[in-house]
């Protein structure tokens, strides 16, 4: 297994710890800080192991992060639906 899937592995633990912790903000200063951490991860996951196994990589933290992922969609979708 690559160093990059490792830490993968491990941002997926640290993202549900950090999850499992109640927060004021309703997470989300947290989620930004794993979205900040996982986006140059995929792009390193991507590079050592190619896109397959970054996609599914991708895929588990979205599932981690679907809040943020739900909330994007709905902004695309105001924004496509006004133009």
């Amino acid at each position: 297994m690559s160093l990059s899937l490792i830490c993968v592995a491990l941002w997926l633990i640290v993202a549900n710890v950090m999850a499992m912790v109640p927060s004021r903000d309703n997470h989300w200063r947290r989620a930004y800080v794993l979205i900040a951490i996982g986006v140059p991860l995929i792009g390193w996951v991507t590079y050592q192991n190619g896109p397959w196994i970054a996609l599914l990589c991708l895929a588990a933290g979205m599932s981690v992060l679907r809040w943020p992922v739900i909330y994007l969609g709905r902004w695309l979708k105001s924004l496509i639906a006004r133009s």
